[in-house]
């Protein structure tokens, strides 16, 4: 059984665990609130590869054709 820092995410500046965070993503004027891990010290926050050439693209795609 994994523990949770196994998986965990840590910032690479603050070498501190990210935690869940709601988070304002703005594009083309829109704004989308979501929950996506941050810093809790600097406030990085992850996109991870998968979320933005899934999610994300499906959305600018969206968008951009209106």
């Amino acid at each position: 059984m994994q523990n949770e820092q196994d998986t965990a995410i840590m910032c690479d500046k603050c070498k501190v665990y990210l935690k869940p965070a709601k988070i304002t993503l703005s594009y083309l004027g829109n704004s989308f609130i979501t929950e996506l891990p941050k810093c809790p010290l600097c406030g990085l926050v992850y996109l991870s590869e998968e979320l933005v050439k899934g999610k994300v693209a499906q959305v600018e795609m969206s968008l951009e054709d209106k």
